[in-house]
């Protein structure tokens, strides 16, 4: 994969991944899924990343699917059955990634973009978002039952079918109502500006905390039987849970070190 495809930065304790191919409206090929879940999957547990954002480059797409010209060699089914367990692998080191994620949607969310953005923990836009899994219009492929049911989770089992079966994309104002997206911005420069601020409150915060609710609720969204006693232990054990105690007391900032 060409090393500036997929751009990622940390500052100030936050992560930012940047799907960079505006002149294809940020279609994805093959490499830069694995090259995303590699991010999400490698973030230190040292305290310093606290969050990530993903964004698109330009004002046209957040990640508009894949790039159409990596299906062309598809010629059996080890083809297609290849390409969803990728999908797959990445979809869970989203899920899996131990700090949260933010979304910032601008454009066309669509197909692999939209499935990337599904399963970041926050969701915000602009106006000129559009959201959905075209498919039955365009490629003629289909969704894995696994991030059927990922998707689901997110949208809502009835809107996704309605979805996928008419092919239509969810704009911005609907998005907001029905809670795929937690905010609309009024412009990109708005957005942005917004989804920096939340990171760095979201990175103000108990490291711990976050990762064990990340999980948490993870967990949940998987079965309804959870062992969580490791994740209390690792919260009320942990040298930060001291510092909050001690700093409450004080009436003072608390200094999160992430053990």
């Amino acid at each position: 994969m060409p090393s500036d495809e997929i751009l990622y930065e940390v500052r100030d304790s936050i992560g930012r991944v940047t799907f960079n191919r505006p002149q294809a409206r940020n279609a994805f090929t093959f490499d830069m899924y694995p090259r995303l879940g590699e991010i999400c999957a490698n973030v230190p547990d040292d305290g310093s990343v606290r969050a990530i954002i993903m964004t698109g480059a330009g004002d046209k797409a957040f990640g508009s699917g894949t790039d159409m010209t990596q299906f062309r060699g598809f010629a059996q089914p080890e083809d297609a059955w290849a390409y969803e367990d990728r999908l797959d692998d990445v979809m869970v080191e989203i899920e899996n990634c131990s700090v949260p994620t933010i979304a910032a949607i601008n454009g066309a969310c669509t197909g692999g973009g939209a499935a990337i953005a599904a399963l970041c923990d926050i969701r915000l836009a602009s106006p000129s978002l559009k959201f959905g899994f075209p498919i039955a219009r365009t490629l003629g492929n289909c969704i894995s039952a696994n991030n059927l049911k990922r998707f689901s989770q997110v949208i809502g089992s009835n809107r996704l079918r309605e979805i996928l079966f008419t092919a239509r994309l969810i704009e911005a104002e609907e998005a907001l109502a029905t809670g795929l997206v937690s905010e609309v911005a009024a412009s990109q420069e708005a957005l942005l500006a917004r989804v920096e601020e939340l990171a760095l409150r979201i990175a103000s915060f108990a490291p711990l905390t976050l990762r064990a609710t990340k999980e948490g609720l993870r967990r949940i969204s998987k079965t309804p039987d959870v062992d969580d006693r490791d994740l209390i232990a690792l919260c009320y054990m942990s040298d930060d849970f001291k510092e909050g105690m001690e700093a409450f007391l004080a009436k003072r900032k608390p200094n999160w070190k992430g053990c």
